[in-house]
């Protein structure tokens, strides 16, 4: 029995130093957001996200089911 999904992630602006634009990742069942932030290595100082995942805004919490597509975004920050 195959205990794995593949979902697609998509990191946009600053995100993109971390990883490729688009990218389809292998991840375990029962797996979270946070547990592509912590994949892509996106580092604490950058954790205030906005989280889509297919075109839903969810919480880093949000359990994962094969085939989603996840697009993450820095918080852009007005002055």
């Amino acid at each position: 029995m195959n205990n794995l999904i593949s979902v697609t992630v998509k990191l946009f602006a600053d995100l993109r130093q971390y990883g490729a634009a688009k990218s389809v990742i292998d991840l375990s069942k029962g797996s979270d957001v946070n547990s592509i932030i912590e994949k892509f290595k996106i580092p604490n100082e950058e954790k205030r996200l906005i989280t889509l995942v297919n075109r839903k805004r969810q919480k880093n919490d949000f359990i994962l089911m094969d085939r989603d597509i996840i697009a993450i975004f820095p918080i852009i920050g007005g002055g």
